[in-house]
């Protein structure tokens, strides 16, 4: 199979239009066409020579995201699945404005990506890995959920603004999505399907084009890397030069509690992880995030709550809970609202820096893998 253009950086690109002889500038014109313009085909790119079109698409594929299926949610919220090349699905989720999501200042619009084609790290309250473990996505294809959200909000921009024009919607009051000229997704949380440190190279590869000024532009402060707790490649990202965020998909501020929900733990307890964790704050300096999904019965006793200040205290990090989502075929639900706002208020009151995360996109099977999984039993029955 030939390598997707969307895995290469500048300077091998460069390299290979040297080899061609090339002018220099040619390669800026492709990259502005494939993370500008976000160009669906060779031959769209009207000012490459068809000579130089004809040597790309001779040596590199351009693989584009098929858009399967879109829910919108009616806080905005957007959730895509993606059909593959190979005919897999994998799923990302474009979240709105929200002052409390991984930045200091408020996201204009954060995408969480996926890197795995399934997981093969079985939490228990996750539909990611309900079906297994099937592939690691390429670089191309981290990449390119960025911009297949560009550019079907592009599209959904268009039809708004058609329909707005039928109506007679007194453009005042229209609220438009932004133009796809411009950014619209510029925060990264890598929290989708699979386990971002389990397709390492792919992922730093893929952030790093996400990063470039020639790609996405998107600052390393402004991306969020989330890992269920493989300790050793924590310790590797530390030393990578980027200042990407960490997130640790925690649940569980007991042995006990992760071991009950989260197999990974077994392998890399909390005091192992804890360990990878303060060598990545030693060298880094940057607050860690503790995501800790809210599960009814099982971590959302206030008994979790010292343990768990103490960890982030600790760790010089941040807590971020979240009440779970319901997963079709797992028993976990959701706690009561006043439950989850007590669990927030023991935090605070041990003076940790915590945030309640306020439900967006359960309407619209927003957990990782849920749609996805919906989908593929879909289909199966189709095919008996």
């Amino acid at each position: 199979m030939l390598t997707d253009i969307k895995s290469l950086t500048r300077e091998e690109l460069a390299a290979q239009f040297k080899q061609w002889n090339e002018p220099a500038f040619r390669v800026d014109q492709l990259l502005d066409w494939l993370y500008a313009r976000r160009a669906l085909a060779w031959d769209a790119m009207s000012n490459l020579p068809k000579t130089l079109r004809a040597k790309l698409r001779e040596n590199y594929s351009l693989q584009i995201l098929e858009l399967a299926r879109r829910q919108g949610s009616p806080d905005t919220t957007q959730k895509f699945l993606w059909k593959l090349a190979d005919g897999a699905f994998i799923e990302s989720v474009l979240i709105p404005a929200n002052p409390a999501l991984y930045g200091e200042a408020s996201d204009r619009h954060t995408l969480c990506i996926s890197t795995q084609v399934g997981c093969a790290y079985g939490c228990r309250f996750c539909a990611s890995g309900l079906d297994g473990w099937k592939r690691n996505l390429g670089i191309h294809e981290i990449v390119e959920q960025i911009l297949a959200v560009e550019r079907e909000s592009g599209k959904l921009e268009a039809e708004n603004r058609k329909s707005m024009t039928a109506a007679a919607v007194d453009p005042a009051t229209f609220k438009q999505p932004p133009a796809t000229d411009s950014r619209l997704v510029n925060n990264i949380v890598v929290m989708g399907m699979g386990e971002p440190l389990a397709n390492y190279d792919h992922l730093i590869q893929a952030l790093k084009i996400l990063n470039a000024p020639w790609g996405g532009g998107i600052g390393a402060r402004r991306i969020t890397i989330s890992t269920s707790g493989l300790a050793p490649q924590i310790r590797k990202l530390a030393v990578e030069p980027m200042q990407f965020r960490l997130a640790i998909s925690l649940h569980g501020a007991t042995d006990e509690v992760r071991n009950r929900i989260m197999p990974i733990n077994r392998k890399y307890p909390l005091t192992e992880l804890t360990a990878a964790c303060e060598d990545y704050q030693k060298l880094k300096g940057r607050m860690i995030t503790l995501e800790y999904i809210l599960i009814a019965g099982v971590n959302d006793s206030l008994e979790q709550t010292r343990p768990l200040a103490t960890l982030a205290k600790r760790l010089y990090a941040k807590v971020n809970l979240i009440p779970y989502n319901k997963v079709e075929d797992l028993p976990w639900v959701r706690p009561a609202e006043e439950v989850c706002e007590r669990f927030l208020a023991a935090l605070e009151k041990l003076d940790v820096t915590t945030t309640l995360r306020r439900e967006k996109g359960g309407d619209i099977d927003a957990a990782c893998g849920q749609l996805r999984l919906k989908t593929e039993r879909a289909l199966k029955a189709t095919t008996l």
